[in-house]
C-alpha cells in the first residue's frame, strides 16, 4: 500500500513576518485571502488534520478544510522564548541561541529540542504510513522540516537549513518505511496575486 501525506504550511502571520517565535496570533488578512483563493486546489483526502496552533487552524478554515487538530503535529515548543523575536533572544541570551541553532539536542529555552520534534514527527509519519488513503495536514513550517529530515534520513543538524514558504505543499509518498519527497509546491492561487 502506498501512503500519501500532503503537508501544507500556514499563511503568513505577524509573528512569522517579524521573525517572532509563534505567539498564537492570527494569520494576516492577505494570507487569509490567498488561502481562500486557493480553496479547492488541494486533492481530496481520507483525513484532514492540522497543528493545533491558531495560524494552522485559521489557514485550514480559509482553505475550506474541516480539519482535526492533532497534538503530535504541534509546532516546536520554544518554552520561554514564545512571542519574542530571534533578535531579542539573541541579544539577551546569545550563547543559548548559539547552542540551540548548533545542537539539535539542545533546548535552552526550556521547551522542546529540534531532535525531540524530529522524533515526534517521525513517529507520527510512521503511523500515518499505515493508514489507507491520502492524509492532508496544515502544519507549522518546523513540522514540515522535521518530516523532510525523517523522510530523507537526514541528520537533525540540517533542520535549520530547510526553508518552508507560506502556503506551500510538501508531498510525501511511500511504503514499507521508505518515503519519496516533492517539495514546496505553491497552492494554486490566481495570477493576480
Amino acid at each position: 500500500m502506498t501512503s500519501r501525506v500532503l503537508l501544507v504550511s500556514p499563511a503568513m502571520s505577524a509573528s512569522s513576518r517579524q521573525a517572532r517565535f509563534d505567539d498564537g496570533g492570527p494569520i494576516e488578512d492577505g494570507g487569509a485571502a490567498r488561502a481562500r483563493s486557493a480553496a479547492g486546489s488541494l486533492p481530496a483526502a481520507a483525513r484532514v488534520l492540522s497543528s493545533p496552533g491558531v495560524r494552522c487552524r485559521e489557514t485550514a478554515a480559509a482553505l475550506g478544510l474541516d480539519d482535526v487538530p492533532v497534538p503530535e503535529l504541534a509546532g516546536l515548543d520554544v518554552g520561554r522564548w514564545r512571542g519574542r523575536t530571534l533578535e531579542e533572544v539573541g541579544t539577551a541570551e546569545p550563547e543559548a541561541v548559539g547552542r540551540w541553532l548548533g545542537d539539535p539536542g539542545s533546548a535552552p529555552h526550556g521547551g522542546e529540542s529540534v531532535q525531540d520534534l524530529c522524533g515526534r514527527v517521525a513517529r507520527w509519519l510512521s503511523d500515518a504510513q499505515t493508514l489507507p488513503g491520502r492524509t492532508l495536514a496544515v502544519v507549522e513550517p518546523e513540522v514540515v522540516r522535521a518530516a523532510v529530515v525523517h523522510a530523507l534520513g537526514l541528520p537533525a543538524s540540517v533542520f535549520w537549513r530547510l526553508d518552508v514558504p507560506p502556503l506551500t505543499v510538501t508531498e510525501l509518498s511511500g511504503r514499507a518505511g521508505r518515503w519519496n519527497l516533492r517539495l514546496g509546491r505553491p497552492l494554486a492561487v490566481p495570477e493576480s496575486y
